[in-house]
């Protein structure tokens, strides 16, 4: 277990994500994810590893049978309910229920949001890639509609995500909250500077 700790802690701070599905037959599912990473800006891609396949995994279920999930920003105010949703809970047991969170629907998504969430991320499945070495999935999404409050804006499109109180994750079951150093300019290097000697 300590190896496992250390490990887990080797990549540095992880976004804190509350991924929202259900089933065909109704029953809501939400648990929380580290491993939500943006793929590209055009089009608009999210990738997640999802684990071994080799216990049912009941949000890929979910995510198999409706084309739809949702990523819900985990923020200050929930992280101890967000963190009750790693517990192995049998299928038709609703997380939302388990740790007190309340599911939201939008016209256009048929995976629920977690209410209490300042930014959500509506999502279909595009892709999915097998990873051999270790036989978790890296499962492609495609944004397809974005929930955010409107003073976390700024003018240039940058989402202030500390406005919206998001917090992250280091090792397991490490929460925090963050402090903005800087916002740099991007940074342009001369054409020349470019150029092979």
């Amino acid at each position: 277990m300590p190896r496992l700790k250390l490990i887990n802690c080797l990549s540095g701070f992880k976004s804190a994500n509350l991924m929202g599905t259900v089933s065909n037959d109704g029953i809501e599912n939400v648990a929380i994810f580290s491993s939500v990473v943006h793929l590209g800006s055009n089009p608009p891609l999210l990738g997640c590893i999802l684990r071994p396949h080799s216990v049912p995994r009941h949000t890929y279920e979910n995510i198999r049978e409706t084309e739809w999930y949702t990523i819900n920003h985990v923020n200050t105010n929930i992280y101890e309910q967000a963190h009750q949703t790693s517990g192995n809970y049998r299928k038709e047991i609703s997380e939302f229920d388990q740790a007190g969170l309340e599911a939201w629907y939008s016209k256009a998504c048929a995976a629920p949001y977690v209410k209490e969430s300042q930014i959500k991320i509506g999502i279909q499945p595009v892709e999915e890639h097998f990873i051999e070495a270790n036989e978790t999935m890296l499962l492609v999404g495609s944004i397809e509609e974005v929930w955010f409050p409107e003073h976390c804006r700024e003018e240039d499109g940058f989402l202030n995500i500390e406005k919206a109180e998001t917090v992250t994750i280091s090792g397991l079951d490490a929460y925090h909250s963050t402090d903005r150093l800087s916002k740099l300019e991007y940074v342009r290097v001369d054409e020349s500077m470019q150029r092979e000697q």
